[in-house]
């Protein structure tokens, strides 16, 4: 597999883009190849092509996109028991939590499915989110009890950030050393880590500095991409272990091994942390990795689904 000799997802040329409508004038290298992958993916599967909304309001036929109909059918969750489970979370959803139901369901390109494709046959299987998360984190993961989607422990709370801040999943567990833990989840897929920054308040003032998660908690790259969203939930890992909500916690960033634009960003963030007991650690899993630990944990089918839907780029070697 080329990319895998090469190590990147490569260029793909326009006129290719054009052939299978995933044109976009804004996509870098990562994003176009996989925004590419999923139309390819949606065809394979026969489902019909959606349209999207552009800016000047405007509706536009985009490979990624799934028709309403297909929509309706749950077609963007690999699975139709992850589809099911979907529908109860939005309808169960916590109050203030961001959730565009339209992308949800639409946008095979868009994090937010590939967050409940990922935890979502987890959540339905806390065994094999068990046997999973401790092989991703040995040291740490003792059982896991419940996992939740769009999670903060209190909007806008000032004991908090202060903000809406909210985890993509968390993974409450019990740990080896039988006490009260999480594992708080960022997934990214095929973003660049430049999204809006959020206002600077002066709550993550107080807790950069509270936390002692940070070697200088004023360092003002903290506070603006790529860095800032990295930051600010880490933060707010952190603020649940001193508001008593949980003994200890880690905080994981899981995304695409090729998407640099996120690995990058990892590595930059990790030279800012200090090493100081009791603190919130920070790692990062590739969708890969987490394909491999669900398949070791005894979930094959899906670890396949997953590895089919996100990891595997041969159909766009094949048009190279």
């Amino acid at each position: 597999m080329s990319i895998e000799v090469y190590g990147r997802v490569p260029f793909i040329p326009t006129k290719t883009l054009r052939q299978y409508k995933v044109y976009d004038g804004g996509d870098d290298r990562f994003r176009s190849a996989a925004r590419l992958r999923q139309a390819l993916f949606r065809e394979e599967k026969a489902w019909p092509i959606g349209r999207y909304t552009t800016a000047k309001g405007k509706k536009r036929k985009m490979g990624n996109y799934l028709s309403e109909t297909a929509a309706h059918d749950g077609a963007n969750f690999i699975s139709p028991e992850i589809a099911k489970l979907v529908r109860r979370e939005i309808a169960y959803r916590e109050d203030g939590a961001l959730i565009d139901e339209v992308r949800l369901r639409t946008n095979m390109l868009s994090s937010h499915p590939a967050v409940f494709n990922f935890f979502g046959g987890l959540k339905l299987d806390l065994d094999l989110a068990t046997a999973t998360l401790q092989s991703i984190a040995p040291d740490f993961v003792g059982e896991v009890t419940d996992i939740l989607f769009e999670h903060s422990p209190a909007r806008r709370h000032p004991a908090f950030t202060n903000d809406r801040t909210a985890f993509d999943a968390l993974v409450k567990c019990t740990t080896v050393q039988h006490q009260n833990g999480f594992i708080a989840v960022e997934l990214k897929y095929s973003e660049t880590m430049q999204e809006p920054p959020a206002t600077l308040r002066p709550r993550y003032d107080e807790l950069s500095r509270l936390s002692a998660l940070y070697k200088d908690p004023d360092h003002p790259a903290l506070r603006s991409n790529p860095l800032q969203l990295l930051w600010r939930q880490h933060m707010l890992s952190q603020a649940m272990v001193l508001n008593g909500l949980y003994t200890c916690g880690r905080f994981i960033v899981v995304a695409p091994i090729y998407n640099f634009h996120v690995q990058e960003a990892v590595h930059e963030y990790r030279e800012h942390l200090a090493e100081v007991d009791g603190a919130v650690e920070f790692d990062i899993v590739s969708f890969d990795d987490m394909a491999r630990c669900i398949a070791r944990a005894g979930g094959e089918d899906l670890s396949r689904a997953l590895h089919a839907r996100y990891c595997d780029f041969n159909a766009i070697d094949e048009l190279i």
